[in-house]
């Protein structure tokens, strides 16, 4: 018979376990960057995305479009399938921008950004900048892989100053607008 063994006890917390390496970066003086800037990890919450408020103006204006779009499909490309693709789309397009935004926990060290327990490491993007939204701040970051979609994070406005001085000692600042797809978006208020 072997001794039993002491449970091992179980972190219940949400929130990433971070070492204290975690926020430290090696130095060409062999120190570390969190000793020559004082970084700490900084946590905050914020929405996954900025819901916005939809009139019923626009839904009498969305789903005009979708008969129109069902009589494209029917008169000019002949398609009986595609239009009734049309309104499973717009239905499913509906539901899914009613459903709420959900509270993400993010933390930013040195190692890079902790999104839900998931480490998005800093060399994964090659540049970042600050949108200003209506509602609130967002931190866009730009990856170095070419065909990858840049990472947008919503942070409280108090937590602005520290997230861009801990993003740029490692990242160069760059001037973010918006591309005519995500400027489409923010009208259409999706």
């Amino acid at each position: 018979m072997q001794p039993e063994q002491p449970p091992t006890p179980v972190n219940q917390s949400e929130e990433p376990q971070l070492t204290e390496s975690d926020d430290q970066m090696p130095m060409e003086d062999g120190g570390t960057s969190a000793e020559a800037t004082g970084t700490q990890p900084i946590q905050w919450q914020a929405p996954e995305y900025i819901q916005r408020p939809r009139s019923p103006l626009w839904f009498v204006g969305f789903w005009a479009s979708v008969v129109i779009l069902m009589a494209v499909a029917i008169l000019v490309i002949k398609s009986w399938s595609f239009a009734l693709l049309i309104p499973a789309m717009a239905v499913a397009l509906v539901i899914y921008s009613h459903r709420p935004p959900r509270q993400i926990q993010y933390v930013l060290s040195g190692k890079g950004l902790y999104i839900n327990d998931k480490l998005h490491p800093i060399e994964e993007f090659r540049s970042f900048g600050v949108l200003q939204e209506e509602a609130m701040p967002a931190l866009m970051l730009i990856p170095t892989k070419r065909f990858r979609l840049g990472l947008t994070v919503y942070f409280p406005s108090e937590y602005g100053e520290q997230i861009v001085d801990l993003l740029g000692g490692r990242l160069p600042m760059k001037d973010m607008k918006l591309d005519a797809f995500d400027r489409i978006v923010r009208k259409l208020h999706m």
